[in-house]
């Protein structure tokens, strides 16, 4: 075959034929449950954790699929499979898995996955110029709108607050405290600052949705004997620590330049981030700086 496939309430249809009726709940009410895993190699990375999350969102808005969580992994390996077939080598894939109430006018949900080439061109600027972030207007939402551990597509305050960011700097991103004022996550990504004394830090699993990929750096530190803590986080602390990084499913991992106007410290350069990435590299086999570079030709 040579057009991807997308899988839609139990089938696997051309790509282009995957549609969605314009009353499902997921539209007029933003009520999507959803996961974005990529491919190293054209293999899933972290599946299954990504599918625990995914149940636990679908138990948190008591949504019942008749789908099993056994069914949507094979499916999801089956598309992974047929779709990297078509990439160019070297390449890989960014997978998404979302699913809704359904129409208005059925009481059947509706569950999706697609896949897309990954969009390297965007992360290199990432590796080499680092994320300037801007503290956003806009606040997390707190757990009494909607647990923080809900994966969901309710994400206004995202897109507010980036395209509040744009208009500072092109190249920035919206970072995000709760209502008592302390540090929560980026849009799409979470937020890790290193502090000589202390080792890596991350705001309260309470207080964000916690990444796939934040317990995967957590892992790797434990491995490598760094220390990590999970507490409350002040604008303050995140300037004046010594590393700022930024984690998520694509990228994976990538430091903070500055924060407003200031300058990270950068007492240590990215030492402790390079260590991190290093592990990574080495556990899912594969160079990810080293492949976007040569998917874009940089």
């Amino acid at each position: 075959m040579s057009a991807p496939l997308a899988y839609l309430n139990g089938n696997f249809v051309a790509a282009t034929e995957a549609q969605i009726a314009v009353d499902d709940v997921g539209f007029t009410f933003g009520a999507t449950v959803s996961e974005r895993l990529r491919t190293f190699g054209g293999k899933l990375f972290l599946l299954d954790e990504h599918l625990a999350r995914f149940a636990r969102s679908l138990e948190i808005i008591e949504l019942k699929l008749s789908l099993s969580i056994a069914a949507l992994r094979s499916a999801a390996e089956e598309l992974t499979r047929v779709n990297y077939s078509l990439l160019p080598a070297g390449s890989d894939l960014g997978l998404c898995l979302f699913a809704t109430p359904g129409s208005a006018s059925s009481e059947n949900p509706t569950v999706c996955m697609h896949t897309n080439p990954l969009s390297f061109p965007h992360f290199v600027p990432l590796y080499d110029q680092r994320q300037t972030l801007v503290v956003a207007n806009f606040r997390q939402p707190p757990s009494a709108c909607w647990p923080s551990e809900l994966k969901c597509r309710s994400r206004m305050h995202y897109f507010l607050g980036d395209r509040a960011a744009v208009k500072t700097n092109p190249y920035a991103r919206a970072l995000f405290l709760d209502l008592d004022g302390f540090v929560s996550e980026v849009s799409t990504a979470n937020i890790l600052i290193h502090r000589e004394q202390e080792g890596l830090i991350s705001p309260p699993l309470e207080k964000i949705l916690p990444g796939i990929s934040l317990a995967f750096v957590q892992r790797l530190a434990k491995r490598l004997k760094i220390p990590f803590c999970y507490r409350d986080i002040t604008v303050a602390e995140v300037v004046q620590a010594n590393e700022v990084m930024l984690c998520s499913t694509s990228p994976c991992l990538w430091a903070v330049s500055q924060v407003d106007e200031n300058p990270i410290r950068d007492r240590s350069g990215t030492r402790v981030m390079a260590q991190l990435s290093e592990a990574w590299k080495k556990d899912v086999g594969l160079d990810f700086e080293v492949q976007a570079r040569q998917m874009t030709g940089k």
